[in-house]
């Protein structure tokens, strides 16, 4: 596998364009955010997730990444993480995908309307999320094949058009920049501490890039390589959500800035700029095909991961049943449930916006947890597993790994503060829904750990004993000696 395929395979799994508003709030100083999430995040987690990858190729991915180090309480915590994640993320995603639709419609108005309108966003939701499970109820060919082309439809073309339109209209519109362009715009405004909780969903907006990390044993030369491609494809990352945030910033002025509509103005009004307004509706119709895309790659890559972990005894054989795809087909249909019932959230909540922020802050908050695990995983197994052979090894593991893991903290502390900027209701209330939900999240894996059951294991499972059960297996009277060890490691 070429370096330029790691690169595109990186960046279209990370990049979604529904997080750019909440940061074209800060202008210029979305630089800092970004460029901050980058080195405390985004590169620690590429380089750490590539040799837990290429170190433990067997079955599991972050499941067998933390079990190894800390157990499989821990390691199904992790994975249980990644599944519970998306639950959340799913109406988020869903909402922005709703109001693109509201926007086909020409008069800005009534699209506004539209789309603050919360019995339309729940059943956008509900109808899009489940078309999008029984997409990836059919199996991998056909949301393999879904994902891509929604992706390059509904991301990677809507991204170049605000970038490109958003800095002709800086330069050539002959109107005065909404935002200040100075070397001091640069540093964000640190004495309002409200005004940092927003920044604290780029890390979210970065997070993905660990799923290709098991692609590092299919290069050449991955040692030289895979750092080569990881740099481009971060920098390539950061420069489509750092040049997209301004290219909304430039036109749309901050107190208008909503974080589910300003994407769809920035558009509504570039296209005006331009004598184009018909385009308006055909990009709205574009990102709500890249909504779907997401969707059903999300669908699909964690439950296919836990479908796997189910077969190794963690959870009911209940929820092991596959259907003629091969897909986890109850697993499928206990995740869509939940989801349902959670988008009933629009309802009761009193906004879109604040229910679309209180649900993106949970989505972060949860994927942390595992990325938390990830990354104290990254130090221990270098300390507790130091033979183990490593095809990629990372330079300055400890530093990198450290500084995901206090990167991920700083912005779980942060996810837990009520932004300024969006009207939630009362801030307490907002804090001890978002207090419970996680307290709920995190207990579900942990109960159920507890109660598992050695009949629960797939007699057929092929998910292979962890490395601490080999040394264990063959550490027993009359066991055939472990074999040699790879010198390099």
């Amino acid at each position: 596998m070429s370096i330029a395929t790691i690169v595109v395979m990186n960046i279209t799994a990370v990049v979604s364009l529904r997080f750019l508003p909440s940061e074209a709030e800060y202008g210029l100083g979305a630089i800092f955010y970004f460029a901050l999430a980058a080195v405390v995040f985004l590169v620690p987690m590429s380089l750490v997730a590539a040799e837990l990858a290429t170190t433990y190729p067997e079955k599991g991915g972050v499941f067998r990444w933390v079990s190894e180090a800390y157990g499989p309480r821990w390691g199904f915590l992790a994975m249980s993480m990644l599944w519970i994640e998306v639950i959340p993320y799913f109406p988020t995603v869903l909402t922005f995908g709703a109001v693109s639709i509201a926007f086909m419609d020409p008069h800005i108005s009534m699209a506004e309307t539209i789309a603050a309108n919360k019995w339309y966003i729940t059943g956008f939701v509900l109808v899009v999320y489940w078309l999008s499970v029984l997409i990836a109820l059919r199996g991998v060919g056909i949301f393999a094949r879904v994902s891509k082309w929604c992706g390059i439809v509904g991301t990677i073309i809507p991204a170049g058009v605000v970038v490109i339109l958003g800095f002709a209209y800086l330069f050539f519109s002959g109107k005065p920049p909404l935002i200040e362009l100075s070397w001091g715009a640069l540093l964000p405004d640190f004495t309002n501490f409200g005004n940092v909780v927003l920044a604290a969903s780029i890390f979210l907006a970065y997070a993905g890039m660990e799923m290709n990390a098991v692609h590092v044993k299919d290069m050449d030369n991955p040692t030289k390589k895979y750092p080569i491609a990881i740099t481009i494809a971060s920098l390539g990352t950061v420069a489509i959500f750092l040049l997209s945030t301004l290219g909304i910033a430039f036109i749309v002025p901050k107190q208008d800035i909503n974080l589910t509509q300003s994407l769809l103005l920035a558009y509504d009004l570039l296209f005006r700029w331009i004598d184009a307004d018909w385009l308006g509706s055909v990009l709205a119709v574009m990102l709500a095909f890249g909504v779907l895309g997401g969707v059903v790659t999300w669908i699909a890559g964690p439950n296919t991961g836990m479908l796997a972990v189910a077969k190794a005894g963690y959870l009911p054989r209940w929820f092991q049943k596959t259907n003629r795809f091969g897909m986890g087909s109850r697993l499928m249909i206990v995740q869509a449930v939940i989801v349902s019932i959670l988008s009933i959230t629009f309802v009761i909540m009193p906004s879109v916006q604040a229910a679309f922020q209180i649900l993106s802050q949970l989505t972060v908050i949860l994927y942390l947890v595992m990325y938390m695990l990830m990354f104290a995983s990254g130090i221990r197994l270098r300390q507790t597993q130091p033979a183990r052979p490593r095809p990629y090894r990372v330079p300055a593991m400890y530093l990198w790994a450290a500084l995901g893991f206090l990167g991920s903290l700083l912005a779980f502390a942060l996810s837990f503060v009520p932004p300024v900027q969006i009207s939630i209701g009362s801030p307490e209330s907002y804090v001890m829904y978002l207090v419970v939900l996680v307290v709920i999240f995190v207990a579900i894996p942990l109960i159920i750990f507890a109660m598992r059951k050695p009949e629960w294991r797939d007699p057929d499972s092929d998910f292979e004993p962890f490395t601490w059960e080999k040394e264990k297996a063959q550490s027993q009277p009359g066991a055939q000696k472990p074999a040699a060890t790879d010198p390099q490691s």
